[in-house]
């Protein structure tokens, strides 16, 4: 069993005993918690929080959980039933909320289950609010109110139609042009809340060849949820089978896309977003961001395009602070997630499609010829798991001093950059783990250049063993 309490929200494993998996004591005492932060930073006679989750399988006995430790903290609910994480942010707006809560563990298996926390902007809480919530609910800081005052519960159907019409009322989304490609794509929404919404977003997109796969929003996931090559085959075979244009891939939240060519080959989810700021960025020049362990390409295109291109640590929250900070157009993370401040502040997968699909009709060529229009890009992903008595800020410290000479970030871990190509170590808030991502214009390069930072951290640990 696992529970994992993060400064964003709280995911684990159903089950369990209290404190080992997330289990209904566990779903009440951070719900708690987190309802108590939002009464005390709105000093109002009543405060409404928005819910909407995914199709997991726990996701009805979670959300009755939730809900009803709501009303018992006095707080008045609007639950969007089945719903999608970027429906649910631009919902608390909406309806003037002062909090939002989405019951989704996004790319994770369906063991798993959590609450992701929004304030009333519908952005993700930060890194401050977080350790409050968290330290409200290690202190068991709230109480609950009488019967008298009980919070009211509203089921409001309708809100990924809402969604869609004003994806459909961006100046850059243009449905005619999309209607005249007469498009065929195959979506795989992995049996969850994609399945219901992606199909409806392409309807009204004008494309009425859609074959749908795994698109019962039943929670039973037919593969790994995360939209990675090795999980999208049947994605891919159904792309080839049936002729199509396109394929389309989501995560049972929403939040991340990844794409198919017609050819079955992998567009790449480091190359959504690339490809959604390309046509962005031709349109609405400006500056990008994305995290520091995102594809280098993305900042290729901004300065082709003769914008500024800004690298943020990892972390939604993180980017969208300095989209804020540096005016950014589009911005997202290399996952697929794609964020563009004209709808809202959050990964969207949804005006990711609307967007792309536009770019792809006006390109008028196939997607695996759009994809070879972009700088090609490969990113390494390994990881180095170090005893618990070595310390990893010292191993980070020492890598820092070594390289002194290149260009160096840390505002993150420890990102290098060696002409144009980069790597980046981050340190695991919860293990003793270093992660490390690599980038090069070859796939050799930046396995290579990933080894060789594995073995300084090696000869670091054997030294620092040894003098201890």
């Amino acid at each position: 069993m696992a529970l994992i309490k993060s400064i964003s929200g709280i995911r684990g494993t159903i089950g369990g005993a209290p404190g080992e998996g997330l289990s209904p004591i566990d779903i009440v005492k951070f719900t708690s918690a987190f309802a108590s932060w939002v009464k005390k930073r709105h000093d109002l006679p009543r405060h409404t929080i928005v819910i909407g989750r995914d199709a997991r399988i726990s996701g009805e006995m979670f959300r009755n959980l939730v809900v009803g430790t709501l009303q018992g903290m006095g707080i008045n609910v609007i639950d969007l039933g089945l719903s999608t994480t970027p429906t649910v942010e631009m919902a608390v707006t909406m309806e003037n909320a002062q909090a939002g809560i989405i019951l989704t563990a996004s790319h994770n298996p369906k063991q798993w289950n959590a609450l992701k926390l929004l304030n009333e902007k519908g952005e993700f809480i930060s890194a401050q609010d977080g350790e409050l919530v968290l330290e409200i609910a290690e202190k068991e800081d709230f109480t609950y109110v009488d019967v008298n005052h009980l919070g009211s519960y509203l089921v409001v159907d309708g809100y990924m139609i809402k969604h869609i019409e004003k994806i459909l009322q961006l100046p850059l989304v243009d449905v005619d042009a999309i209607k005249k490609a007469n498009f065929r794509i195959v979506v795989d929404a992995v049996n969850s809340t994609g399945g219901i919404v992606v199909p409806q977003l392409l309807n009204a997109l004008g494309v009425e060849q859609i074959t749908e796969l795994f698109c019962t929003p039943d929670g039973k996931f037919p593969h790994n949820p995360e939209p990675l090559p090795e999980n999208l085959r049947e994605l891919s075979e159904e792309v080839k089978k049936k002729n199509a244009h396109l394929g389309i891939s989501v995560d049972p939240d929403v939040d991340r896309l990844a794409m198919v060519c017609e050819d079955g080959e992998m567009f790449g989810e480091e190359y959504t977003l690339v490809a959604v700021a390309d046509y962005v960025l031709k349109n609405t020049p400006g500056n990008t961001v994305s995290n520091l362990s995102s594809t280098r390409a993305l900042r290729e295109v901004t300065e082709k395009a003769k914008g500024t291109y800004h690298a943020s640590a990892v972390g939604e929250v993180n980017v969208v602070e300095m989209m804020k900070a540096q005016n950014a157009i589009i911005g997202g993370e290399g996952n697929g997630g794609i964020i563009y401040p004209e709808l809202h502040y959050g990964r969207d997968a949804l005006v990711g499609i609307a967007l792309f699909l536009t770019h792809l009709a006006k390109f008028g060529k196939s997607v695996s010829m759009l994809r070879s229009t972009y700088p090609n890009y490969h990113i390494s992903k390994n990881k180095v798991e170090l005893t618990p008595e070595i310390n990893v800020d010292q191993i980070l410290e020492r890598i820092q001093k070594k390289y002194i000479k290149q260009p160096i970030n840390t505002i993150d871990g420890v990102k290098i950059e060696f002409d144009k190509s980069w790597v980046h170590l981050r340190r695991s808030n919860t293990e003793p783990i270093i992660r490390i991502y690599s980038e090069s214009d070859s796939s050799v390069t930046a396995d290579n250049l990933a080894n060789k930072i594995i073995m300084d951290i090696k000869e670091f640990t054997s030294e620092m063993i040894l003098n201890s």
